[in-house]
């Protein structure tokens, strides 16, 4: 047999994909006994790739359906296929699709752990909600009834506050969009319900500082301040109403207003 002329003999893997079983054997066999620089080592690792590409697509439609695009998985099933061709050893006695299987799988297992969380969690968090959830199932099969954070902390041998982490950590998996009406009537959606920034927060922060700041001005400063900005005046009415010039008022307002400054600014620091 050469490279370009591979058997059609087919047989159905234990995951029921059908696979060129024969030929990519063949194939396989063939690669590990050249060397790594022979030329046609090349083409053998490409016709087993191609040949075992409906074990990877299989693998991959299994994990379909759970908010991944088919065909993301698929590429990322392949990927998998490429690194068992790539690492396999048929001297070691396994058949090829003994260990691509579990290869292809782990790939798209890191895959939905690496790229599908909404918000990044350590992986730590992430092992702990896998193993949450099979325990969720595990216990209900065995309980006959929904088990408690004390039952799955139990079977895990881990804290209750463990378990409570690891389902707080859980809820970054899926993000919820803030157009998401939460009324009955569909008029509110989820955003609407989220505070904005509120300026006046910051005014009320600069009106109880400005009260003891006033305090150190004389007692013709603050009168100068407040016709200026709470009587509205302009520095000449301002200094017909006292009886200065104008001049001596704009002096005032300045050294007053520097003043208030540096005593709002000291009291920031």
């Amino acid at each position: 047999m050469t490279v370009t002329q591979t058997s059609q003999t087919s047989s159905v893997t234990s995951t029921g994909a059908e696979a060129p079983v024969d030929s990519a054997a063949d194939l396989l066999n063939a690669m590990a006994a050249m060397p790594i620089g022979h030329p046609s080592r090349a083409g053998l690792r490409d016709a087993a790739i191609e040949a075992w590409l409906p074990l990877a697509r299989h693998l991959a439609n299994r994990y379909a359906g759970r908010g991944e695009p088919t065909d993301d998985l698929i590429q990322t099933a392949t990927v998998g296929l490429i690194k068992a061709v790539d690492k396999f050893d048929p001297e070691r006695g396994v058949d090829f699709a003994g260990y691509a299987i579990p290869t292809i799988i782990g790939e798209i297992k890191r895959h939905f752990r690496d790229r599908t969380w909404s918000v990044r969690v350590p992986r730590r968090l992430q092992e702990l909600r896998l193993a949450i959830t099979e325990a969720n199932s595990t216990l209900t099969h065995s309980l006959g009834r929904s088990p408690t954070v004390t039952d799955i902390a139990a079977h895990l041998s881990i804290t209750e506050e463990e378990v409570l982490e690891g389902l707080e950590g859980a809820r970054a998996y899926n993000a919820t969009s803030l157009s998401t009406p939460i009324s009955a009537d569909g008029t509110t959606e989820l955003g609407d319900t989220l505070g904005g920034t509120d300026y006046e927060f910051e005014l009320a922060e600069t009106r109880v500082a400005l009260g003891p700041a006033l305090a150190t001005l004389d007692e013709r400063e603050q009168r100068i301040l407040t016709l200026r900005f709470y009587g509205n005046l302009t520095q000449s009415q301002i200094a017909d109403r006292i009886g200065i010039s104008q001049m001596h008022v704009s002096r005032l307002l300045t050294k007053a207003l520097t003043k208030l400054r540096g005593q709002l600014v000291g009291d920031e620091i």
